[in-house]
């Protein structure tokens, strides 16, 4: 069972902020509907997250008069957004909207993680659902595990960049990595975490 209030209409939260500066007037209605279930199946609020955030992006890009076929957009968003992308590609990408006249920086400022969309649903709407289920724990673990592994990454970035730049260490073009291995003491198997949580178990389970 949830409740909802339409308290959130004027708070001045990022989400709220958002809503009024991109002119998503549909937003909050929507939010607590997929979140809640309240027109069938529920929706992990990271799944919420890259929905504010693809609304965030279309809306600057009509904003903008900028043309793009069907498809297009939810594949822009995936070049801005997901890890396994490499950055020639996400630069190019940001340099096409850069000419587009569309406000790229201010746009990526302005998405949302998870625990944003979370805190306008409970604090700013009023919105609450029974403890999150398994899936939604999952989801939960793998934005924490991914945030950690990307501040390593930006960390590692800038220690080997300013060290490049003061001339105390040499190196070409490069990329940084993280990888987290999880290994079964009991079984042996070897999981990255991401397998891990998709599998829902190791090799344990199987004897």
């Amino acid at each position: 069972m949830s409740e909802h209030d339409d308290s959130g209409e004027d708070c001045g939260c990022k989400v709220g902020r958002i809503i009024d500066q991109y002119d998503l007037a549909a937003l909050n209605d929507d939010l607590v509907a997929d979140w809640t279930g309240a027109r069938g199946e529920r929706r992990s609020l990271r799944q919420l997250a890259h929905e504010v955030n693809r609304r965030v992006l279309r809306s600057a890009m009509d904003e903008a008069a900028m043309e793009y076929r069907d498809g297009e957009l939810e594949n822009i968003y995936r070049i801005l957004t997901d890890d396994d992308v490499s950055s020639g590609s996400r630069t190019e990408t940001r340099r096409e909207l850069e000419h587009a006249s569309v406000p790229i920086e201010q746009v990526e400022r302005d998405f949302v993680s998870h625990q944003t969309v979370h805190t306008h649903l409970t604090d700013c709407l009023a919105a609450s659902i029974e403890e999150p289920d398994a899936d939604e724990r999952i989801e939960n673990a793998r934005d924490t595990v991914r945030a950690l592994q990307n501040r390593t990454v930006a960390v590692t970035d800038d220690t080997i960049g300013r060290l490049d730049n003061a001339d105390a260490l040499s190196i070409g073009e490069y990329s940084v990595l993280v990888d987290v291995t999880v290994v079964c003491e009991d079984c042996g198997s070897h999981y990255t975490v991401g397998e891990l949580l998709d599998a829902g178990a190791c090799d344990c389970s199987g004897e």
